[in-house]
């Protein structure tokens, strides 16, 4: 592999995507429940959406602390501070974002395509989806309360909710139910991360 395109994969941050993963599997067993005619198409077309999303954050994100320097003090921990592989690179940097608004792009034409297949019920969570992918790193972060409630908000309501509407055309207290889990676990993750930090 190409050095700019390793870096890249390292700026996506593959091991955190199995979390896009488990939260996509909840919102389906969410729809099953819900007696949704559940395909296996639909099932890898949502994953594919969300695993775009997800590492489309990543990769925005790494490019924006890239640039305004802040990848360059950051103490990394296992869960924080990025991969580095853009200050390891800085030529990759350009590559970076491109791939992250080629993946924001991608995962908003999935969500377009199910909005017109299920309906405009599904178009509020897909917007949110997308203004917060692309305000986490220049906005979210400058304000520690939306950046505490941030990442919980997107794999917990966004993606289970997404994901179960997607795949049944409608809202279920199921999914909102199956939700809280990961909206709670992504806040806590962050709070992890800021302990490790302070230690």
């Amino acid at each position: 592999m190409r050095p700019v395109s390793a870096a890249v994969l390292r700026a996506a941050r593959p091991r955190f995507l199995s979390l896009t993963l488990a939260c996509v599997l909840v919102g389906i067993g969410a729809a099953v429940q819900a007696h949704a005619p559940v395909s296996a198409a639909a099932c890898l077309l949502v994953l594919a959406g969300a695993l775009l999303a997800h590492a489309s954050v990543n990769l925005l994100n790494e490019y924006g602390d890239f640039r305004s320097g802040l990848d360059f003090r950051t103490v990394r921990t296992p869960f924080s501070g990025g991969s580095g592989s853009l200050v390891a690179l800085p030529e990759a940097a350009a590559a970076a974002r491109n791939a992250g608004l080629a993946a924001l792009a991608a995962s908003a034409a999935i969500g377009l395509y199910f909005v017109a297949v299920r309906g405009m019920g599904l178009l509020p969570i897909g917007l949110a989806g997308v203004l917060l992918v692309a305000a986490y790193t220049p906005f979210v972060t400058r304000h520690p309360l939306l950046c505490l409630l941030a990442p919980g908000l997107g794999v917990g309501p966004l993606m289970v909710m997404g994901t179960a509407y997607a795949l049944g055309g409608h809202y279920s207290w199921t999914a909102v139910t199956a939700s809280l889990p990961p909206l709670f676990l992504g806040s806590e993750l962050l709070l992890e991360a800021g302990a490790l930090l302070l230690r």
